[in-house]
Formats: C-alpha cells, structure tokens, sequence
C-alpha cells in the first residue's frame, strides 16, 4: 500500500496520472497538490473527487512549510512529481516562473521527502515526470536515448534538466530512492488550448486561424497521454531505483503534417467540405530557439519492462477530436476561464 503525494494533478498530465492511480489503486491514498495557476483544473477530474482514496489540497510545491506538513500529516510513502510550468512559448516571456516553480519547486520536495525518510527510506519512491526537450534538437537522423547528452535550448527545457539534475544529486548524494523519466510531446482530453493540437482544434470549430510556426517543418514525436500515465504507472512499480526512462509514442510527425491530418479529420467528423480546414492555415514568424526535431529512444523501457503505446496517432488523434467535440462545455470554461470558479464552487472559499 502507497500514499502518495501527487503534484500538479490539475494539470493535463497529471489529471489522467490521478484518475489511473485512484481507479486503478483502492488501496492507495492519493494526495493530490496543486495551485490551481491557470492550466490546473479540478473539472478535469469530477468524476473521482468524491472517491474515499482521493483527496485535494490547494498549494504550491515551493512552499517547504506546506510540504514539510503535508509530509507529516500523511506519512507519504510516495512522491508523483508532475507538477511544472510547461509551455515553451510562456518561458521565453516569463522565464522567471519556470525557474521557481520548475527548479525551486523540485528542490523543495526533494529537501521535504529527504527530512521525512532519513530514518527509513525502505519502500519509498521519489518520481520525477520530465521531458525529452531537456536532450535538445535533433537533426535529420537520430534519437534521444538516456545516455543522450543535455542541451537544453528554451527557459523550459533549461528549468527541467536542471530539476533532473537536482533529483540525480539527491539519490547520489542522500540516497533518496528516485526514479525519473522523460517523454515526448503528449495530447488527448483535458489539454490546455494554448498548445498545437487542442489549439488547433478550438480555432477549426470557431473557424479562426490556425498559426503555424516557420514553414511547420518541426518534428516532434507524439505520444496519446492515456498511454503516458499507463507508462509511468509501469515505471513506479517495476522500475529501478536511481533509473531514468525515456518514453516515446513513435509517432513522428512534422507541424504541417500534423495539422493537415488534423484538418483533414475535423472536416469529416464536423461534416464540412475536404479541405476547407485546410484554408485556416497561417504561418506565423517562428518561435526564438525553435528546436528542429524530438524523437525518442523507448527501447529500454520496452525491453525491460514490457511497455510500448496503444495507439498510432491517427488512431489517437481521432478519439482526442471526438472528446472535445462532446465536451464543448468544458472547452467553453477553459478558453473564457470559468473553469477557474469551480475551486470555488467545490470547496466554499
């Protein structure tokens, strides 16, 4: 039996990451910590706010009071750290952010996890969730491995490596019982519409443009978030001590690419004419420190623990349009930001 503390479970990745643990786990306590900025969402999790193994508290991972509480309160015998600023585009205006909440954030529960297992560190698990961008671009050829050197090239990727290293030198230097691992871009529900494909998929209904980068040549390998959380589900109970994994979908797929195919099927399920998606295509001045390509290596977590993803992107891309076409209430709250009043509504402060 686990209780864990799980950060940042709001968010799009680790809203999926909770509702697995609390259905899949009865017989785990899930604490789920988050300060609600404005990717976090308790909508994205009505269905198991109510469930006798879950529980929500609103705060911020930097804050060592909390944490150091928190940690005596509920004994955790485990930390899910998904918590983080994430959006390239938001670190180059607001760098500032993803340092404290990305680097700072880290290092505090790490320093809270240390204090309270120093006597017995038997059993517990620190878990720390993080992202290809911190190997870097890559060419024409090639693929990030674990042994891949870091080369961070945006605020956020740079935020993130440096969180890994951090987690590294606390098992290194302590001992602390972690395990991390790195995976590539994700999509599906309950994504934020500030990035490429729900974006897309919010401007195709209202017949807004669809902003492309450069000429869309970016490469990025895509990855459907149920199998995400199913990986690292995998990684947590069978994964090694002090290991990192990489975790990929093997979908590569250029921008342009990506957003015809998404076009291409929203014309369908919408009932337009083929093509007419096509038409709100708009290329935009390129993003500063645009990486060229992410492509990940999964072999080691296929061969040494049996895991690969579910489904192809065509597959996965088509059950994403499918859910924000019958979920058009949440996609309402979310881009007016009356999703932010539900923290509200739900706890009566």
């Amino acid at each position: 039996m686990h209780t864990i503390l799980l950060t940042g479970g709001a968010g799009f990745i680790g809203s999926h990451l909770t509702r697995l643990f609390v259905k899949k786990y009865p017989q785990y306590k899930i604490i789920n910590l988050d300060k609600l900025t404005y990717a976090g969402n308790l909508e994205n999790l009505r269905d198991i706010e109510n469930e006798a193994n879950y529980k929500f508290v609103k705060g911020d991972i930097t804050d060592l009071t909390l944490l150091r509480r928190l940690f005596d309160e509920h004994k955790f015998t485990a930390v899910l750290h998904c918590a983080a600023e994430s959006h390239v585009d938001r670190s180059i205006t607001e760098p500032l952010a993803f340092i404290t909440t990305n680097v700072l954030g880290t290092g505090s529960l790490l320093q809270a996890a240390k204090e309270a297992w120093a006597s017995d560190m038997d059993g517990k698990i620190f878990y720390h969730i993080s992202t290809d961008e911190v190997y870097g671009s890559l060419g024409e050829e090639g693929l990030f491995t674990e042994e891949t050197a870091y080369d961070p090239r945006s605020p956020y990727s740079a935020s993130k490596a440096s969180s890994d290293h951090i987690v590294r030198a606390f098992y290194h230097t302590y001992k602390l019982p972690v395990k991390i691992s790195n995976c590539s871009n994700n999509y599906g529900p309950y994504h934020f519409p500030e990035k490429l494909i729900p974006l897309c998929i919010h401007n195709i209904i209202s017949n807004k443009p669809l902003p492309i980068y450069g000429k869309g040549e970016n490469v990025r390998d895509w990855l459907f978030v149920e199998d995400h959380v199913r990986a690292i589900d995998v990684i947590f109970h069978t994964g090694k001590i002090g290991e990192t994994y990489n975790i990929g979908g093997h979908n590569e797929w250029t921008n342009i690419c990506l957003v015809r195919e998404l076009c291409r099927q929203m014309d369908e399920k919408l009932g337009r004419e083929n093509g007419s998606s096509e038409k709100l295509i708009t290329y935009v001045t390129d993003r500063a420190g645009h990486d060229l390509r992410y492509a990940i290596d999964a072999t080691k977590l296929k061969d040494e623990l049996g895991w690969l993803p579910s489904l192809q992107f065509e597959e996965g891309i088509s059950k994403t349009i499918d859910w924000y076409l019958a979920n058009t209430e949440w996609l309402n709250h979310v881009t007016s930001g009356d999703y932010q009043k539900y923290y509200q509504k739900q706890y009566k402060v």
